[in-house]
């Protein structure tokens, strides 16, 4: 039987194999993103190493679902939205993995864009059960599953140094067969933002809290924060190639011979005795001509004057 990694491994690459038409996965886009497709299978072209999830970086706009507190008793089919929002009714108003084009010479419309619209500003009504609007920048996020401790920081190691400062490893503990295969998040969380820029009214939809400039102004945040997003996967991409070439050649150098025979070692020792006898023997007359020489030239061995 192939050890639980390998297994693992081919299972999640048939997955990957999948046509575009058939493949999905669980997040909003349902596929792999553009912007890392090559990192991806650059990844899973290693030994050791293969991906469970990912995000290439995101700008998106959120709408929280339902809370707890807005219910004095909830009714048992009324599903509830988390900690963070998501669930209970909550939607994704616009998500974009690339930056979002905007000019100079005509005027922005990211109102209608992320689907806000003007209306009763909250007027000190806003409670923990208001369902909030959210504009979020998040950067790469990348789970890669790994063989070994060994591989486990031959992937932090170019992470932490490409600036996903919060990357770390888990399951770090051997399962009851004795493997080990710690999963490795590279992250970073220093630069992504959520900013509150609406909130839901159930009689009038999705109301805006801020005008066109202040949009404008996070969108323009946000694509500044695509270029260091593009920059760091970049430099974590050319430094895990690098400790994976430099480990092969390391693997090659210490690679033990293949076994031999004793007629064969006998041999070859004999051989390997006789190239040597033959190149000492070049050497050392190579050695009494060019002592000649040096003599005839000057009196002096090694070109030394008194």
């Amino acid at each position: 039987m192939l050890p639980r990694f390998q297994m693992r491994k081919r299972k999640i690459l048939a997955q990957l194999a999948a046509p575009d038409e058939e493949y999905h996965d669980l997040s909003p886009k349902g596929s792999i993103d553009a912007p890392i497709r090559d990192l991806i299978e650059d990844i899973n072209g290693l030994d050791g190493l293969v991906t469970t999830s990912s995000c290439s970086g995101r700008i998106s706009v959120f709408l929280e679902g339902r809370r707890a507190d807005a219910y004095e008793t909830a009714p048992e089919d009324t599903s509830l939205a988390g900690p963070g929002g998501k669930g209970g009714g909550g939607a994704w108003l616009y998500l974009s993995h690339d930056p979002i084009a905007t000019s100079k010479d005509v005027s922005s419309d990211f109102m209608t864009l992320f689907g806000l619209k003007r209306g009763p500003p909250l007027d000190g009504r806003g409670t923990s059960s208001c369902r909030y609007i959210h504009l979020k920048f998040e950067p790469m996020i990348l789970h890669i599953l790994t063989s070994s401790l060994e591989d486990c920081q031959r992937v932090l190691t170019p992470a932490l140094g490409a600036g996903f400062r919060e990357s770390g490893a888990v399951s770090l503990t051997p399962s009851k067969t004795g493997e080990l295969n710690p999963m490795v998040a590279v992250r970073s969380t220093g630069y992504s933002y959520d900013a509150v820029i609406g909130y839901h009214n159930d009689s009038e939809g999705n109301i805006a809290l801020v005008d066109e400039n202040y949009l404008k102004t996070l969108v323009n945040l946000a694509n500044e924060r695509f270029h260091i997003n593009t920059e760091r996967i970049a430099r974590f991409r050319s430094a895990l190639l690098h400790q994976y070439q430099a480990q092969a050649v390391r693997s090659s150098s210490l690679s033990v011979p293949e076994w031999e025979d004793a007629k064969a070692r006998k041999r070859r020792k004999r051989e390997e005795g006789l190239a040597r006898q033959q190149a000492l023997k070049a050497q050392g007359v190579s050695n009494r001509e060019s002592s000649k020489a040096e003599t005839s030239s000057d009196g002096h061995l090694n070109g030394m004057f008194d």
